[in-house]
């Protein structure tokens, strides 16, 4: 057998599924592997590369997005288990040109460095705070488990997620 009938061609490899979907408040429809990961979808077919691949573990958190308001990793998810769903990546967080307060937390608390966790980190943060908008410090660092940095050593994120729930609780900044 020589390798050309060895190898199945691109389009032999598996089924496909169209995948309807709303991102960011937009519709999208595509064919794709039915093996796709939310996260290929995401960035391969959507071209959304604020959402971050790390590990395809589930161990790092960096593909954190939300599925129906609800914080997932992406790498664990097929996207056509996304079907009919409503998707929130972090290019969806900011609103006419204004940065969301977990965005703007971010920066304003330096909560980020090389800024490779970071997407995940915000998207955590914001199912946190739609879940609960006055957490505790341990409830932040609960909350954000899921999601390694090797850069910061989590102080400025947890002060980052404390200035977002103060700012979406109306409080302005600190």
């Amino acid at each position: 057998m020589d390798e050309a009938e060895a190898m199945p061609a691109e389009a032999e490899v598996g089924p496909f599924a169209r995948v309807r979907v709303t991102v960011n408040g937009a519709p999208h429809e595509a064919e794709v592997e039915t093996r796709t990961l939310l996260v290929h979808f995401i960035r391969d077919v959507l071209h959304l590369t604020g959402t971050h691949i790390g590990c395809d573990t589930t161990n790092c958190g960096a593909c954190t997005v939300l599925l129906d308001g609800k914080a997932v990793k992406s790498c664990t998810i097929l996207a056509v288990q996304a079907e009919g769903r409503q998707v929130r990546t972090v290019e969806g967080l900011a609103e006419d040109g204004k940065l969301h307060p977990v965005q703007e937390g971010f920066v304003e608390e330096h909560g980020l460095q090389c800024g490779f966790c970071t997407p995940g980190m915000m998207m955590t943060t914001v199912a946190l705070l739609a879940k609960n908008p006055n957490p505790s410090e341990d409830e932040i660092r609960h909350a954000i488990a899921g999601n390694l940095c090797r850069c910061t050593g989590y102080v400025n994120i947890v002060k980052a997620v404390q200035y977002a729930a103060q700012k979406s609780r109306g409080g302005g900044s600190k």
